[in-house]
């Protein structure tokens, strides 16, 4: 298996939400500690939180994930200036891939991280990104062949600018699973998809 570690982007301002989406709660546990969980318990070799917008209010509220928390001070340039401060956090460790998980996809799970990682091993893929009815998802992982590109690419056009020049080395993987496209980024989807569900 091959050695891959895991990233957790969540920098951000959170403004449609209205407050940090790392704090929000699901299944009895804040949207970081659950991500952290399922990446703990998968073929993950380490996982690393990037944080920015109100570092020091969630490190307050999850004191325990201090030692995993890169923080981005750049981050209102945007995702890509988060990535790159995790990977060059990697530099000197002796990886093979890269995990990156959004904050606001907490619908993850474990077997999951453990297909792609394993699809990422058997296969000569650069890019593995999980796929439900054709439709692309998160976390995708990312080869170290392309981290000098990933940490070269310009802020304004984001990693789409390296997974666009790599389309013949994407590996779409099927999964059963419609977790990797939900997307829990405003107060109504909040609602919908945790709360009125009873998944709080």
């Amino acid at each position: 298996m091959k050695s891959v570690a895991g990233l957790i982007l969540a920098a951000g301002k959170s403004e449609r939400m209205g407050s940090p989406k790392s704090l929000l709660k699901i299944h009895g546990k804040t949207f970081l500690e659950q991500i952290l969980q399922e990446a703990r318990h998968s073929q993950l070799s380490l996982t690393r939180i990037v944080l920015g917008h109100g570092a020091n209010g969630i490190l307050e509220t999850l004191p325990q994930f201090a030692n995993q928390a890169i923080i981005n001070p750049e981050y209102e340039q945007g995702q890509l200036s988060s990535l790159q401060c995790g990977l060059r956090n990697f530099r000197e460790m002796p990886i093979e891939g890269v995990m990156v998980f959004l904050v606001d996809h907490p619908f993850v799970q474990r077997d999951l991280l453990d297909q792609l990682i394993a699809a990422f091993s058997e296969q000569r893929s650069a890019i593995v990104v999980p796929s439900f009815r054709n439709r692309r998802g998160h976390p995708m992982i990312f080869a170290s062949s392309l981290f000098q590109e990933l940490l070269q690419a310009p802020w304004e056009e984001g990693a789409v600018s390296v997974v666009r020049r790599h389309q013949d080395q994407i590996l779409h993987l099927k999964v059963s699973d419609p977790g990797v496209l939900i997307d829990i980024d405003t107060p109504e989807a909040y609602n919908e998809l945790v709360v009125r569900a009873g998944k709080t």
